[in-house]
């Protein structure tokens, strides 16, 4: 059975100028899913992101929301979606109570105290609620933008670093309750960060953007996987002569942190052979560890212009 879409993004361009921050880019969200938008500062994920809210103008492709067209029904597409940032999106004049209390009714939310109030708990701002939005810290404020965003009960929601300002329990307790909302209400999310281990986390697919343009797409898992080097790091007792002689043959490129310890960057399938070669020219090993790579690997090839990672 076809997972239903919820947004359906087609050759997707926005200029400023001369200049274009997104270039021709498609993709599309499942009912359910996350997807991460990553990409190093100025990729393009930003612009998307208010591009896809109709906060700026496309110069080029489509956008669709549920099978509408956005251009042409607007408002009834912004009525099932939202958005929350680290950067305060809120005014700041009046208090965090009356911000809240204000989207609820644009939203038309139904017991919209009680439900600005279950909300409040969860993230733990009861004793802000009186204070002007203007004197709260950045982490308050962002979660005050994320309760925003959870009023309408969204089916989808847009978040653009949305954890940048939390402390880590609150940054956990977010993570947990979109896990809980994509289980139990199929929510959707197009998410983007620039902590790779709350992508792992979070997200079904991930999208690699870099000037604009789609670099790489697929799982969080199949990514990494594209990375086909490990490293390996021994500790031992010995000579370095030993394990250099041993290691030539195989052309893998390693380095000594110090004068019992050696970190060599190689492919996974090579490793045991080469500890067990080690150990028969003698070398005596007192400690093994393997770090495989992880999501974090893609992104700084990526931002470093190495977009070939397979």
């Amino acid at each position: 059975m076809t997972m239903a879409t919820v947004l359906t993004v087609q050759g997707l361009i926005k200029n400023y100028g001369s200049f274009r921050a997104v270039d021709g880019i498609s993709f599309s969200v499942p009912r359910g899913q996350a997807i991460g938008l990553l990409g190093p500062n100025g990729a393009g994920k930003t612009t998307t992101i208010q591009v896809l809210l109709g906060i700026t103008k496309v110069n080029g492709g489509t956008i669709h929301y549920f099978g509408q067209n956005f251009q042409h029904h607007r408002q009834a597409c912004l009525q099932r979606i939202n958005f929350s940032s680290s950067f305060n999106t809120l005014q700041g004049r009046i208090t965090v109570w009356e911000n809240l209390l204000v989207y609820a009714q644009l939203y038309r939310v139904q017991h919209s105290k009680q439900k600005i109030m279950e909300l409040v708990d969860y993230f733990q701002i009861n004793n802000l609620l009186h204070e002007r939005l203007w004197d709260v810290s950045a982490g308050q404020k962002t979660r005050v933008n994320l309760i925003k965003a959870l009023l309408n009960d969204p089916e989808l929601i847009l978040l653009d670093e949305p954890t940048a300002s939390l402390d880590p329990d609150i940054a956990d307790k977010l993570l947990s309750l979109i896990e809980q909302l994509k289980r139990d209400r199929q929510l959707s999310l197009l998410y983007t960060s620039h902590d790779m281990a709350e992508v792992t986390r979070i997200c079904d697919e991930v999208i690699f953007l870099d000037h604009g343009k789609i670099v790489a797409q697929d799982t969080p898992l199949g990514l990494t996987k594209r990375i086909t080097h490990s490293q390996l790091q021994l500790s031992f007792d010995g000579d370095q002569t030993k394990l250099q002689q041993v290691l030539k043959p195989y052309q893998v490129r390693y380095t000594f942190p110090t004068s019992f310890s050696i970190r060599i960057n190689l492919p996974e399938q090579l490793i045991p052979k080469v500890i067990f070669n080690l150990s028969q020219a003698g070398v005596w090993i007192t400690d093994i560890e393997i770090t495989k790579p992880t999501l974090e690997d893609v992104f700084l090839q990526i931002a470093r212009g190495q977009h070939d990672i397979t």
